[in-house]
């Protein structure tokens, strides 16, 4: 498995007029938090079931989507990482959410934090400390898209 796969098979689901409405909903003007993502215009469910396919892709081809400038790209990503989480044991529970906090910079837009924040963080805050949760909110991290 890898990220390529993972690629093509969005590709084969982009519809140009959705990505064009796409970009329009999401802040992608100059200076906005999305002007550089790409939009193929695929839907949510769609992203799922990729993501669901590939559930068993490593860290680091996890982390290919992650980069990407493709909005969905990274939305499978974290999709993946959602899942991986849902059936992770505490020890990979621990490794997704520091996988996640090393990446938040990928995390660039209201939807992506919608669909994976409460799933991961949320989830492994309910469980531990707390501490996490305070410094998050003082780092700043997510104020970046008003």
């Amino acid at each position: 498995m890898s990220a390529e796969q993972v690629r093509r098979e969005l590709q084969s689901l982009a519809d140009a007029k959705k990505a064009a409405m796409a970009k329009r909903f999401f802040k992608t003007g100059p200076g906005q938090y999305g002007e550089a993502d790409v939009f193929l215009g695929i839907k949510v469910p769609q992203s799922r079931q990729i993501a669901k396919k590939y559930i068993s892709l490593p860290f680091h081809q996890v982390k290919v989507l992650l980069d990407s400038n493709i909005h969905e790209e990274r939305l499978v990503a974290l999709l993946i990482l959602v899942r991986k989480y849902d059936h992770g044991s505490d020890e990979e529970k621990s490794d997704i959410v520091r996988f996640y906090l090393d990446n938040l910079k990928q995390v660039n837009n209201w939807d992506l934090v919608d669909l994976s924040a409460p799933n991961i963080l949320g989830s492994f805050l309910m469980e531990s400390d707390r501490s996490l949760l305070y410094k998050l909110a003082k780092s700043g991290i997510y104020g970046r898209g008003e």
